[in-house]
């Protein structure tokens, strides 16, 4: 049997620059003290603050945003524990400070609190089989305030409420390239060695979606016109426009990029006696007013070389995942259980609360099956419920010999 431990020591470098994810960098240094000395941990720091786009244009102040990193994570038992509960769980992970982690919903920006009595305070991803099916990157808008607590940077959260995607302009260098979407519509581009924001005014349509795909930028605007998005700000047509539905967004899905068109339609109060809800204060929420409900999907794939995006009737055993600030997609037998060829959403249709009055709200989230057409809560399809809260009963046991461990070396 060969010896993993002694491959050499070229090869291992090798292996580690193509490893983009600090997770799986990470996992890969865990192998084995010969794997671990190969490769540097090559922490990268996130960027300081960095000037604030304004309703208007660009403003030049000290202030402004900070920006921050979240992955999402598809958590199992390893496979030697796995075949009497095959369960996963999908959360999302901001470290903001090393070794101090947040737990949010994996499709909106709201931290998952309080939690469960029983869950551990030590959070060990190496005690788990553990799939990283994505990331983000958000802005955080920072402002002066003179008093309070001793503070005076003060984080307002995000309240920059557009996707933002992050390049890194080389593997040894700390520069790097941020592309988001202007309040305009217009993209609007930072890049750290000329430490401004650049609007680009290249607009026939707004932008609706931003995403990086295999090193390059690319958007997409309301039409389904796809362009790549150059380091020089320059932009290069891909696809032309589909026009159809109200919203697009891009999504990688086994190595293929994807536009999703939306179709939204204004839903009248008498609508919500289809969705069964027994909620009083829901009704009265819903009471004389109008709100946009989600009606279909329809998906195509980028053609670079006809320059078009084809229709696909059926995305197989694939299920996509529309976040707020990341989409995403995984195979239908990685989530146990889960039917492929759905497509998971947000939808404030199927819930107009405050996410803050509980710890995970559900029926915020929509499930659109390609098969039939259909779109229902995420509470009707149980085997996605379970993806996403509570955490399964083996994320505590597990994680609780950790903490055992922990305390009896403190001891």
């Amino acid at each position: 049997m060969a010896d993993w431990s002694k491959l050499p020591k070229d090869l291992l470098e090798e292996i580690a620059r193509r490893l983009e994810s600090a997770f799986y960098l990470l996992r890969f240094r865990s192998v084995c003290s010969s794997w671990r000395s190969s490769v540097t941990s090559r922490p990268r720091r996130l960027p300081g603050r960095f000037p604030f786009l304004t309703n208007h244009g660009i403003c030049a102040t000290s202030l402004g945003f900070h920006l921050s990193q979240r992955s999402i994570f598809l958590m199992g038992l390893p496979n030697s524990r796995n075949q009497r509960d095959p369960d996963r769980w999908l959360v999302k992970i901001e470290e903001d400070v090393p070794g101090r982690m947040h737990l949010l919903n994996p499709l909106s920006r709201f931290q998952l609190k309080p939690l469960p009595e029983a869950f551990p305070k030590v959070l060990d991803l190496s005690k788990f089989s553990v799939f990283e099916l994505g990331g983000e990157f958000v802005l955080h808008y920072v402002h002066f305030r003179p008093f309070g607590n001793g503070n005076s940077l003060v984080d307002d959260g995000n309240l920059y409420m557009e996707k933002v995607v992050f390049m890194c302009s080389g593997s040894e260098s700390n520069d790097f390239v941020l592309l988001t979407i202007h309040v305009s519509g217009k993209l609007a581009m930072f890049k750290s060695e000329d430490k401004r924001w650049t609007i680009i005014h290249d607009m026939p349509s707004p932008y609706d979606d931003v995403i990086m795909f295999k090193g390059q930028f690319y958007a997409v605007d309301g039409t389904g016109r796809t362009v790549t998005v150059g380091l020089n700000s320059n932009l290069s047509l891909v696809a032309n426009p589909v026009f159809g539905g109200d919203k697009k967004f891009l999504v990688e899905s086994s190595g293929e990029l994807l536009v999703v068109d939306m179709y939204l339609s204004i839903a009248a109060p008498g609508d919500l006696d289809d969705l069964d809800v027994d909620d009083e204060v829901l009704q009265m929420q819903f009471s004389g007013c109008l709100t946009e409900r989600t009606v279909r999907f329809e998906v195509f794939k980028l053609d670079r070389e006809g320059k078009k995006l084809v229709e696909m009737k059926s995305l197989g055993d694939r299920v996509l995942f529309l976040g707020d600030d990341c989409t995403f997609s995984a195979s239908a037998s990685q989530l146990s259980g889960c039917k492929g060829n759905c497509i998971l959403f947000t939808d404030n249709f199927f819930y107009m609360g405050s996410e803050e009055e509980c710890v995970f709200k559900a029926r915020d989230i929509g499930v659109f099956d390609l098969d039939d057409g259909g779109i229902a809560p995420l509470s009707d399809y149980p085997e996605y419920s379970k993806l996403f809260w509570p955490p399964p009963d083996w994320v505590a046991s597990t994680t609780s010999e950790v903490q055992t461990q922990l305390e009896e070396l403190a001891i």
